[in-house]
């Protein structure tokens, strides 16, 4: 089913009543630049493969970036800003992490030896958080890459495929998708390496982040057409319905950084359309 990506033009929020809405031609896969300004997106416009492209909020000009016989997926902004990496699906089906200039010139790979990798998040400039596949009957795993040595060590089994990056802290969050229970969103500490336990998810949901702005620590995750907030205080609860706007199943979620001193933050998701 075609997804649609979603852009809240106003503080995200004010949730009790479905806001305004800006659609841009699909796809997935959305975060904001560290300035909050674009939004980089993977798109398949062509029938063919995936590219990534870069939506700029005040103009609207959109700009396709890559325009390969591969496919690239999940583009981040490295934390030099100097270029953003990708999800690379390669032509004999290999997935592994490249990064490209931020104009989408010069690939270049980051491992070459950690695959398939399947999603990731960077942590500081030299280590990388990777979601990489499990082979047949085997979970995913969650690996830390070092791009100093090239190397990556195994931190957790079983895991979803939303990483974060807490704002404040500087952890990493994840889903951890125990045999038998309730789904997790965890933290795993770089500095001392410990992982800890922040709240159950919401049943069967995977996809979360965070909300820059409330600096004591809040979660935004998607259930159908609702998006919820979690604090530590009351837990989960609603914060708005998008349903009346034709919105179902919302899945990956990115919220600008905070721009307290600039322009109100904005969420970006992905949703399906919801069927008649």
């Amino acid at each position: 089913m075609r997804k649609a990506l979603l852009l809240l033009a106003a503080g995200f929020t004010l949730l009790q009543a479905p806001p305004p809405t800006e659609v841009y031609l699909y796809d997935n896969q959305p975060s904001f630049t560290p300035d909050g300004k674009a939004i980089l997106f993977t798109s398949n416009r062509d029938g063919k493969q995936t590219d990534i492209y870069r939506y700029d909020i005040a103009t609207k000009a959109l700009t396709q970036l890559t325009n390969t016989r591969e496919g690239e997926y999940s583009p981040l902004v490295t934390p030099d800003g100097s270029s953003f990496s990708v999800i690379r699906a390669e032509l004999d089906g290999t997935q592994r992490l490249w990064r490209f200039d931020l104009d989408g010139s010069d690939p270049r790979l980051v491992f070459e030896n950690v695959k398939p990798v399947g999603y990731h998040a960077w942590i500081d400039a030299t280590h990388v958080a990777m979601f990489i596949l499990g082979v047949p009957g085997q979970p995913a795993t969650l690996q830390i890459g070092d791009t100093a040595t090239g190397q990556a060590t195994v931190i957790e089994s079983g895991i979803g495929r939303a990483l974060m990056i807490r704002p404040g802290r500087k952890t990493l969050t994840f889903v951890a998708k125990p045999p038998s229970g309730p789904w997790l969103i965890k933290e795993w500490d770089p500095a001392t390496r410990a992982t800890t336990t922040i709240c159950e998810t919401l049943e069967g949901s995977e996809d979360f982040t965070w909300d820059p702005v409330f600096r004591d620590g809040r979660l935004l995750m998607a259930k159908g057409s609702k998006i919820f907030r979690w604090d530590a205080a009351s837990g989960w609860h609603e914060e708005g319905d998008f349903a009346a706007g034709g919105i179902d199943r919302i899945t990956r979620l990115a919220v600008s950084p905070d721009q307290r001193a600039g322009s109100a933050n904005r969420l970006a998701f992905v949703a399906e359309p919801r069927r008649q």
